[in-house]
């Protein structure tokens, strides 16, 4: 597992993305990262839209389970992320269309927005 706290800015969704591909690269696991770097950018900016308070951060979380890596990423708001269908950007459906499963857990405070991706081969 690693993982990162970046603060509240746009300009962190661009070094979430570095860390990933590095990450991925650390691990050898280079199928699936454009795919992964495509991911982490949505979530974050999702999470900077939608979840993360003034003042505060999100943490990207990448797990390797070797069959799968799982994205995560954390924020502290209250806000809930978009539902597909929605009018107001495609960010999740994008998430949707290139991971295997994704979804959102709730916790205290705020959520969780995970994705997975399955080892091809």
């Amino acid at each position: 597992m690693r993982e990162r706290l970046f603060p509240r800015t746009y300009q962190t969704v661009s070094a979430a993305r570095a860390f990933a591909r590095e990450t991925l690269t650390t691990w050898d696991l280079p199928d699936r990262q454009p795919d992964i770097a495509l991911c982490v950018s949505e979530l974050a900016t999702n999470a900077l839209r939608h979840g993360v308070p003034r003042g505060r951060s999100y943490r990207l979380r990448l797990l390797n389970f070797g069959c799968c890596v799982r994205v995560e990423v954390h924020d502290s708001g209250p806000g809930r992320s978009r539902i597909l269908g929605r009018p107001h950007g495609n960010g999740l459906r994008i998430v949707e269309g290139v991971s295997d499963e994704w979804g959102v857990l709730p916790r205290r405070p705020g959520k969780v927005v995970w994705a997975e991706f399955h080892a091809h081969g």
